[in-house]
């Protein structure tokens, strides 16, 4: 359905898989890379009615293997990475002819899409971070940048981003006059929407997550 496409990014390109029409919908992927999950993904958010843009940000690689996964988004040059969602924003912007998107992220691209958000306030109005992870320590948000209204997606069962830490974020953004809330989906397990790793994903919880971004999607774009 979609096409790969390059785009600006500040003096750089960067690629990503583009496809629908409508308001745009920034896609954000997982560590392992923009693999053919994050391109279905994408593929259902135009079949809905969006325009929606997964950039690339390992540029040309990927992993299929936890450790080779790991090591390549703690190798990810956040200020490149940066530049590369804020490109990707102006496409969406151009190719939607809105000035609001909205920006969904999985696990590494659920904690991204948070950055993103606060590095585009003008543009994000929107962002669904599902099981957002944020490892690196140089790449903390300006959490009172934001403007967006946050609808998160959690599991219970989750190493890396848990339900006391997933309270503790809402609770952080919630003092900072953020419409913030954050969905934690009872008995599972971290990456419960990828519909491609059979030993997490939970169809009830990804259909409950997809219908609330549906939600707020379309209520703000």
């Amino acid at each position: 359905m979609g096409e790969m496409v390059t785009f600006k990014s500040n003096g750089h390109t960067c690629d990503g898989y583009l496809a629908g029409s409508g308001p745009g919908v920034l896609v954000i992927q997982e560590w392992w890379g923009l693999v053919p999950h994050i391109k279905d993904v994408v593929d259902r958010f135009a079949a809905a009615g969006f325009t929606a843009l997964a950039p690339d940000l390992y540029h040309g690689e990927a992993s299929t293997e936890p450790d080779g996964a790991g090591k390549l988004m703690m190798a990810l040059n956040m200020a490149q990475a940066g530049k590369d969602m804020s490109g990707a924003v102006d496409l969406l912007q151009a190719r939607s002819g809105a000035a609001n998107i909205g920006v969904v992220g999985y696990c590494m691209g659920g904690g991204l899409a948070l950055v993103i958000a606060s590095q585009r306030p003008d543009a994000v109005a929107a962002c669904a971070p599902y099981y957002g992870v944020i490892p690196w320590a140089s790449a903390q948000p300006d959490w009172s940048a934001i403007t967006a209204t946050i609808v998160g997606e959690y599991a219970e069962h989750d190493d890396f981003a848990g339900p006391e830490a997933t309270r503790a974020l809402e609770t952080k953004l919630r003092d900072l006059g953020k419409d913030a809330t954050m969905n934690i989906h009872a008995g599972c397990h971290h990456g419960f929407f990828n519909d491609s790793r059979p030993d997490v994903y939970s169809a009830t919880g990804a259909a409950e997550a997809w219908e609330r971004t549906m939600g707020l999607f379309r209520a703000k774009l």
